[in-house]
């Protein structure tokens, strides 16, 4: 048992700490009023691909008329209006609950009929959440990730399905679950749940299931088959993850009544996510995407999708983030050596972690997967950049994996503003 594990078991972590996160939660609900109580939320929740399937929800329902709001990672807002979240959330994805709640409260003040929400299993454990129904869970999937925190798969597991059993208990809501059965863990969360739509995008006993999947490096086109209607769904978030995203918000426009038309064309809606999949061109000849993949799985569904697509070599840049879960860092080492033709190896965020020491766990990684040899380790982020995109021939595809759509990196030195997609363009353009 780590520390971490210890502590959340001990007398102080129960009597305390816990306490004190609800008892802020409920005394935030009355200041403001309980502004979830009669709004309908959509909620996702998942290791991966959460943000990409609030947007895909969003831009549906918004599409269909349907006075839609989305609260994630990137940001908040109505319709097209998605402002920044404040410094008060930092780099959390799911904000406390004071900050919560006010900006519900908010989105309902402008006519808001259905929120979009990400949450997170921190969110779930620390009550962040109270007093806010959820009419429709989502669940994209679970990967090795926040075990600093959990400590094992299965309390992480245990966390997110809190998310599906407050679906369940919300007797005014549709109480339905949508869960992709891909995963090894979907079927759990369907299990409490009155309401199941399990899909799929590999088994064709699916609630829904994707067929004549067709990849481009741009978008994705596939039929989407239900048991009354088959869709024809382009998504044009590349990738074969989006693909599986996409079917997810397919069942959610079902679930809410949406006809044929308007969940085909509400899927379309969505051209683009910040910092998910996101192309930068500077009239250069070969690829480069920003991505927020900073887990395992994330990195490996991103690579694989791009070597299906792409003519040339994939090269990676990436690192791992300090004062995380540091048993992802071995993995993320093995699945860029594994998936990518050539890797450097650079800083992400470090916070308080000595850089080196980060690196250097995640080359073991490497070399247990037997890249050493196509890897470059260069520190500087910038540097970095700079020397996989002059290495770059035509044809090939550089991927800047981990930092995604984030305005600043937490370095050990402190924060440093930092706009992958703007910090990729400034480069292209000197070289």
């Amino acid at each position: 048992m780590n520390a971490v594990q210890s502590f959340k078991k001990s007398t102080i972590y129960k009597k305390l700490v816990l306490p004190k996160h609800w008892l802020f939660a409920v005394v935030a609900n009355i200041r403001e009023g309980w502004p979830g109580k009669d709004v309908e939320v959509i909620a996702v929740t998942g290791t991966n691909g959460k943000t990409s399937t609030c947007f895909l929800i969003h831009n549906m329902l918004s599409s269909a008329g349907i006075k839609s709001a989305v609260i994630t990672t990137i940001g908040y807002g109505m319709g097209d209006d998605i402002q920044p979240l404040d410094a008060h959330g930092g780099h959390m994805t799911s904000l406390p609950a004071p900050s919560l709640l006010k900006k519900i409260k908010e989105l309902k003040e402008q006519g808001v009929e259905v929120i979009v929400l990400e949450v997170t299993s921190h969110a779930l454990s620390q009550y962040r959440t109270l007093g806010v129904p959820f009419s429709i869970g989502v669940f994209t999937n679970l990967t090795r990730e926040h075990l600093d925190f959990h400590g094992s798969m299965e309390a992480y597991r245990d966390a997110k399905l809190k998310l599906f059993k407050k679906v369940a208990r919300n007797t005014n809501g549709k109480q339905v679950g949508i869960a992709n059965i891909d995963d090894k863990y979907g079927n759990d969360f369907l299990a409490v749940v009155p309401n199941k739509v399990g899909y799929s995008v590999q088994n064709g006993g699916a609630s829904a299931f994707a067929q004549e999947i067709k990849l481009s490096p741009e978008k994705s086109t596939y039929k989407a088959v239900t048991d009354e209607t088959t869709y024809s769904i382009i998504c044009n978030l590349p990738g074969e993850f989006n693909v599986s995203n996409s079917l997810a918000a397919v069942c959610v426009g079902k679930a809410l009544g949406l006809d044929k038309k308007q969940i085909e064309q509400g899927i379309a809606a969505t051209t683009s996510v910040s910092g998910r999949m996101t192309r930068v061109d500077a009239g250069q000849d070969f690829d480069v995407i920003v991505d927020f993949a900073h887990t395992p799985d994330a990195i490996q569904n991103v690579l694989e999708s791009l070597q299906k697509t792409t003519k040339g070599d994939v090269a990676l840049v990436f690192g791992a983030t300090g004062n995380r879960d540091t048993t992802k860092r071995v993995p993320m080492g093995e699945v860029a050596a594994t998936y990518a033709d050539k890797v450097y190896l650079t800083d992400d965020e470090t916070y308080t972690e000595s850089p080196e020491k980060i690196r250097e766990t995640v080359m073991q990684g490497i070399v247990k997967a037997g890249g050493r040899d196509k890897t470059e380790e260069i520190g500087d982020r910038r540097e970095a950049i700079t020397r996989a995109f002059k290495d770059a021939k035509k044809g090939d595809v550089v991927v800047l994996a981990g930092l995604g759509h984030q305005p600043y990196r937490e370095m050990k030195s402190g924060q440093e503003p930092w706009l992958e997609k703007e910090v990729a363009e400034d480069i292209l353009e000197t070289l």
